[in-house]
């Protein structure tokens, strides 16, 4: 007579089975980290998407097109480099979008770019981490009908988008696929540069001289090894004319008062942070902890700024 197997034994096979159900359903397959020559944070989401950082200088704009691709989807501000594109054969669509969501509108305009104009797609914010992977989740939605919105949403976190822009993860949660109908109301063409001016042009400028920034504080402030044309001095002085116009502006008198004050603080941790740059000691050095202090409280400006009118939906 056969013996029976015990009843542990289909327990434990249940469970094994439930165990790799679970695993279809997590972030793996979703997106693919890759190593490519002159960017950084890229990754492959499908066949015809791909995000990560913006492209500057040739060796960026050759490994696009040896990946095969066919459009770059800018979602940043600044200007994309148009003509250094068109020479590798590539097309801009330029689509900026903030840290606070992606508007119905820019959305749309991404539906219509992955659906109409041929691919594959190379997306990207400056640093392709948190603008870009969230556009790229509404291009998935927008030319996949089987993508779900927690596959969408697997893209921000493989991608290391910070959870504090809870705007980017709600538009991907409250997306909805767009209609035929909405996407015939869309001009033809999409533009390769959108006019971006004002308040968010500053805010962009702002933004890359802090890299440039970073990067000296990470030398010591000194001129970083491999960016030997960043002037430090130079640099906190660009910081300080960045704050000078931001607070020129008209846009910025309507503003509350908390944002104009941080914005002045800005401009004074700038100031300072240029003056200590330009006093060197008898050994030529930069007194780095006074430095440090002087970043410290830009950093807490912008941050504070940010939490409150930027990173919020």
């Amino acid at each position: 007579m056969k013996r029976r197997k015990p009843l542990t034994f289909f327990v434990i096979l249940a469970l094994g089975v439930m165990v790799v159900c679970a695993g279809a359903n997590d972030d793996h397959g979703v997106a693919e980290k890759l190593d490519v020559a002159g960017l950084h944070n890229v990754f492959r989401i499908s066949d015809r998407l791909y995000s990560g950082s913006g492209p500057d200088g040739d060796e960026a704009f050759a490994s696009l097109k040896k990946l095969g691709i066919k459009t770059i989807l800018s979602v940043d501000g600044a200007k994309p480099d148009v003509e250094r594109a068109k020479a590798f054969g590539l097309r801009y669509i330029h689509v900026p979008i903030g840290y606070n969501g992606v508007p119905r509108e820019q959305a749309l305009q991404i539906a219509k770019a992955v659906r109409e104009i041929p691919g594959p797609f190379y997306i990207h914010c400056h640093h392709g981490k948190h603008r870009g992977p969230a556009a790229a989740a509404v291009a998935r939605l927008c030319s996949d009908e089987e993508c779900r919105v927690d596959d969408a949403l697997a893209v921000l976190r493989i991608a290391g988008t910070d959870s504090r822009y809870c705007g980017l993860f709600k538009s991907i949660r409250e997306f909805r696929r767009s209609t035929t109908e909405e996407l015939e109301k869309l001009p033809a063409e999409l533009p390769a540069v959108a006019n971006v001016a004002g308040l968010t042009q500053a805010m962009v400028t702002l933004d890359h001289t802090w890299d440039n920034l970073k990067l000296v504080r990470v030398a010591n402030w000194q001129a970083p090894p491999d960016h030997a044309d960043i002037d430090p001095a130079h640099e906190a002085l660009q910081l300080l004319e960045n704050y000078q116009e931001l607070l020129r502006l008209a846009e910025l008198k309507s503003r509350p008062p908390d944002f104009q004050k941080w914005a002045e603080a800005g401009q004074a941790s700038a100031k300072e942070l240029e003056q200590i740059l330009r006093a060197v000691n008898d050994k030529a050095r930069v007194n780095g902890n006074a430095a440090e202090k002087s970043f410290q409280r830009a950093s807490a400006a912008c941050a504070q700024c940010h939490a409150k009118y930027r990173d919020l939906p």
